[in-house]
C-alpha cells in the first residue's frame, strides 16, 4: 500500500475538524442533488407512455442517468483536488437546475434523454461535497461524518421517490424537474455564501490530464481500492435491480399504484439512513470487516420477501427495509476506508471508486427491464439475488488480505 498524498490545503484542513451545523448543510446539499438522479424511477410507466416507449427500453431513463453520472464521476469529480471546491460546487449546482429545467420542458425522447445524461453528469457533485466533507472531519471523527453526509445522501434518495410520486400526481412529471431546477438554482446560491474555500492537491506540477491519470495511478497500486470498487458495482447493481423495475409490478394490477403509491415505498427504507450514520461509527471503532459481512448478509437475504411482492405489499417493505440498509452500511464502509489512503486526494478516490457504483447502477437498471419484459418479476428478484451473493463471495474471498488504515499514512506523492 502506498503512503497518502502530501502537503496541501486539504491536508491542513483535515485536522480542524468539521462543526455538526456545517457537516448538516453538506448533507443537505447532497440529498438535494443526488435526488434529481431518482426522480425518473416511480415515473417509468408515464414516461413510457408520454414518449412511447416500450417496456424493455424505458429502463434507458435511467441507464443514461447513471451514465452521465459515471462520466461525470471521472471527469468531474477529480477537479476537487485541482480547483477550489466551492466555486465548483456552485457551479456544478447551477448548471444541474439548467439541466432539470431542460429535462421538465422536453418535447422529445430524444431532449429527454440527452437533458438526464446532462442531469446524471451534473448530479456527482454529491461527491465532490462527500469528499470535502471528508477532508475537513478530523481523522478520528471521520467515519462519523462521511456516515452524516451520506445519511443525507440516502434521505435525498428516499425523499425523491416520495415527492416524484406527490408531485407527478399533483401536478404532472413534469411538475417534477421543474421543482427541481428551482429549488438547486436556490441552493447554488445559499452555498456561495456559507460552504470554505479549500482544494485539495493536485499532482506536483499538473494540470488537469495528469489529475485523470492519477486517478488510474491510485487504482493500480491500491488493492483495497479495486476490491472495494468492485463491490460498489455489485451492490449497486443489486439496488438499481430493485428500484429500476418495482415500479412496474407496482403500477399493474391487482396493485394499480399511483405514482403517489410506488413513491410512498421509498420511505420503507428509511433505515438505510439510520445505518450510514451507524456504519460510520462502527468503522471509526475497527469494525469494517464486520459491517462489510453483515450488509452483504442482509442484502442477499432481502430478495426472499421481495420475490413474494406479488403476494404482499408488506413483504415488498421489508425486503426494501433489508436491502437499503445492507446497501448503505457496504456503502459507507466503503468509502471511509478509501478516503483514509489518501486524505488529499479524497476526490479522486471517492470519484473514482463511484464510477463502479454508476456502472452498476446503470447495468442493474437496463437488466431488469429487460429482464421483467421478458420473464417477470420473479426472474427479476433471482437476478438481484444472484448479483447480492457474487458480492458476498467476493468480500468472503479477499477479506483476509485486504490493508485496513486505521489513520493517515505519511506523505508521499501520487504521480503518473
Amino acid at each position: 500500500m502506498t503512503t497518502a498524498e502530501g502537503a496541501g490545503p486539504a491536508a491542513g484542513e483535515a485536522g480542524r475538524g468539521l462543526s455538526r451545523g456545517l457537516a448538516l448543510l453538506f448533507a443537505v446539499a447532497c440529498g438535494t442533488a443526488v435526488a434529481d438522479v431518482y426522480y425518473a424511477q416511480p415515473l417509468l410507466v408515464t414516461l413510457g407512455r408520454d414518449f412511447s416507449l416500450g417496456t424493455a427500453t424505458v429502463g434507458a431513463v435511467v441507464t443514461l442517468t447513471q451514465v452521465g453520472y459515471g462520466l461525470g464521476l471521472f471527469l468531474l469529480v477529480p477537479l476537487g483536488d485541482l480547483l477550489d471546491r466551492r466555486r465548483l460546487v456552485v457551479a456544478q449546482l447551477l448548471l444541474l437546475a439548467v439541466a432539470s429545467a431542460v429535462v421538465a420542458t422536453a418535447a422529445d425522447a430524444a431532449v429527454l434523454f440527452a437533458g438526464l445524461a446532462a442531469v446524471g453528469l451534473l448530479a456527482v457533485v454529491t461527491q465532490t461535497l462527500v469528499a470535502f466533507a471528508a477532508s475537513l472531519a478530523a481523522p478520528g471523527e471521520r467515519g462519523r461524518v462521511v456516515g452524516l453526509v451520506t445519511s443525507g445522501v440516502v434521505t435525498g434518495i428516499l425523499c425523491a421517490r416520495t415527492v416524484s410520486g406527490l408531485l407527478a400526481d399533483a401536478a404532472g412529471w413534469r411538475s417534477v424537474y421543474l421543482c427541481s431546477a428551482v429549488l438547486t438554482g436556490a441552493l447554488a446560491l445559499a452555498l456561495h455564501r456559507l460552504l470554505p474555500t479549500g482544494r485539495g492537491a493536485a499532482p506536483a506540477g499538473g494540470g488537469y490530464g495528469r489529475l485523470l491519470r492519477s486517478t488510474a495511478v491510485l487504482f493500480a497500486r491500491e488493492r483495497l481500492l479495486r476490491v472495494r470498487a468492485l463491490l460498489a458495482l455489485l451492490i449497486f447493481a443489486a439496488f438499481s435491480v430493485l428500484w429500476s423495475s418495482v415500479a412496474l409490478p407496482l403500477s399493474a394490477p391487482p396493485y394499480a399504484l399511483s405514482h403517489t403509491g410506488i413513491g410512498a415505498f421509498g420511505l420503507a427504507g428509511a433505515a438505510g439512513a439510520l445505518a450510514a450514520t451507524a456504519a460510520g461509527r462502527l468503522n471509526d471503532r475497527g469494525h469494517s470487516g464486520r459491517t462489510t459481512g453483515a450488509g452483504l448478509v442482509l442484502l442477499s437475504a432481502s430478495w426472499l420477501p421481495l420475490a413474494l411482492t406479488r403476494q404482499s405489499l408488506w413483504a415488498l417493505a421489508a425486503g426494501v427495509v433489508l436491502l437499503d440498509l445492507a446497501v448503505q452500511t457496504v456503502h459507507v464502509t466503503n468509502q471511509t476506508l478509501i478516503h483514509a489512503l489518501h486524505p488529499a486526494a479524497g476526490s479522486r478516490l471517492i470519484g473514482g471508486y463511484m464510477v463502479f457504483y454508476s456502472i452498476g447502477s446503470a447495468s442493474g437498471a437496463l437488466a431488469a427491464t429487460s429482464l421483467y419484459a421478458a420473464a417477470g418479476w420473479r426472474a427479476v428478484c433471482a437476478l438481484g439475488a444472484a448479483v447480492s451473493l457474487l458480492a458476498l463471495l467476493l468480500w468472503a474471498a479477499t477479506r483476509g488480505s485486504d490493508p485496513i488504515p486505521s489513520a493517515p499514512a505519511p506523505s508521499a506523492p501520487v504521480g503518473e
